[in-house]
């Protein structure tokens, strides 16, 4: 990690100025940056994002990203940072109470790669060109597995706390990443002691994340742990197939996951797909949609015994996509990855675009205990011996 002067950031973002403001949030906002340097291994410029905290409690979120990030594995699919700009707090009124040449106070500062390609809920929302079905399962297997490299982190694994389709940023080697750690927290599996005083659960936070996305069974401190991921994540994959928005006000019920669980377990499946793209047009691809379904269907299942954990969701997703015949393409020529390596200066670095969003604390949702009908023997998939490799939509 480097550490920045404040001066030369904020020269690099044009004194933070609103032409430069590429995303914002309820904590902060993102500038986009030419920043000269390199720490040390270049002489050029660099284009990067500094994310930049707008109020008291925007600052202590920032620092809260940059431990968790300082912790986190090093991941093609997770964000990382090239470094931070140390804030400085304001002073004791008491002792500085009129004193001249007292320096102001700072906020601190996060600095990433800037990804100019967007995030996934404009892919999938804003753009006019919705991707193809391989392409999707491509964006969820990235997630998944990046999700996985947090919740096998060692020594205590990290729970993001907002996994959703704005949080995952879209590389243009091809690659999605996930981003934006302001609510993520460390996390220990540790039983709880005998006498039942286990502070670390009484100590934990107060249930956070995004309406829509959020697990209904975190409705205390003691209950997260990375199955309230796994659901978040179920609720992307539902979204990818559907192209339909989270929560969607103008529709009966608004939840995604209300509206589409009824429909699968009643075995009218392609009603979920996202009706702007041709249906999958071979059977292998079919069976693949309907593999990803199941799988997100267990995903949201409102027990959370059944939800399976990252490391199974990101080995069904790869299965889905070799079955299908589908293979990831490599994206760019030798001179877009050698930009890209200048640009990594020596780690791997992503960037977190802040996109606004209600934090809301954990509400119950409604209607969400359905599960997949496909054409093929075998109960539902949220049953935990039942085969969920695929099969043909209804």
């Amino acid at each position: 990690m480097k550490e920045f002067s404040y001066e030369e950031v904020e020269a690099a973002t044009g004194g933070f100025a609103a032409k430069n403001l590429v995303g914002k949030g309820s904590h902060g906002s993102v500038y986009k940056a030419r920043l000269r340097g390199g720490g040390g291994r270049m002489g050029g410029a660099v284009i990067v994002a500094v994310k930049r905290p707008s109020h008291a409690q925007g600052a202590a979120k920032l620092a809260n990203e940059i431990a968790v990030l300082s912790a986190a594995p090093r991941h093609p699919g997770l964000v990382a940072f090239l470094g931070v700009v140390a804030g400085r707090p304001a002073p004791a009124a008491a002792a500085d109470e009129g004193a001249k040449g007292v320096a102001p106070p700072r906020p601190p500062l996060l600095v990433m790669e800037y990804v100019a390609s967007g995030s996934l809920h404009d892919l999938l929302h804003r753009s006019q060109r919705p991707p193809p079905w391989p392409r999707r399962v491509e964006i969820a297997l990235d997630v998944a597995r990046a999700v996985h490299a947090l919740h096998a982190a060692a020594p205590r694994a990290i729970i993001h706390r907002d996994v959703k389709s704005a949080n995952v940023l879209l590389g243009r080697d091809g690659r999605a990443r996930l981003a934006d750690f302001s609510l993520a927290v460390t996390f220990s599996a540790a039983p709880p002691k005998e006498n039942g005083d286990d502070e670390g659960a009484a100590a934990g936070p107060a249930p956070a994340g995004t309406i829509g996305y959020l697990d209904p069974c975190y409705t205390e401190p003691g209950r997260l742990g990375p199955e309230s991921d796994v659901f978040s994540f179920g609720v992307v994959l539902l979204e990818l197939v559907s192209g339909r928005k989270v929560m969607d006000v103008n529709s009966s019920p608004s939840s995604i996951v209300a509206w589409a669980l009824p429909r699968i377990a009643a075995g009218r499946a392609r009603e979920v797909l996202d009706g702007r793209v041709a249906a999958p047009p071979t059977a292998r691809a079919e069976g693949a949609v309907a593999r990803v379904l199941s799988l997100a269907s267990r995903c949201v299942s409102e027990s959370v015994e059944r939800r399976p954990a990252m490391s199974e969701v990101a080995s069904e997703l790869h299965a889905a996509l070799e079955d299908a015949g589908w293979r990831r393409r490599r994206r760019g020529g030798a001179v877009e990855r050698a930009c890209r390596r200048v640009a990594l200066w020596g780690q791997r670095v992503r960037w977190s675009k802040r996109v606004r969003a209600t934090k809301v604390e954990c509400t119950e949702h409604s209607d969400s205990s359905g599960g997949v009908t496909l054409d093929r023997e075998g109960g539902s998939p949220c049953t935990p011996n039942n085969d969920t490799s695929g099969g043909a939509l209804k």
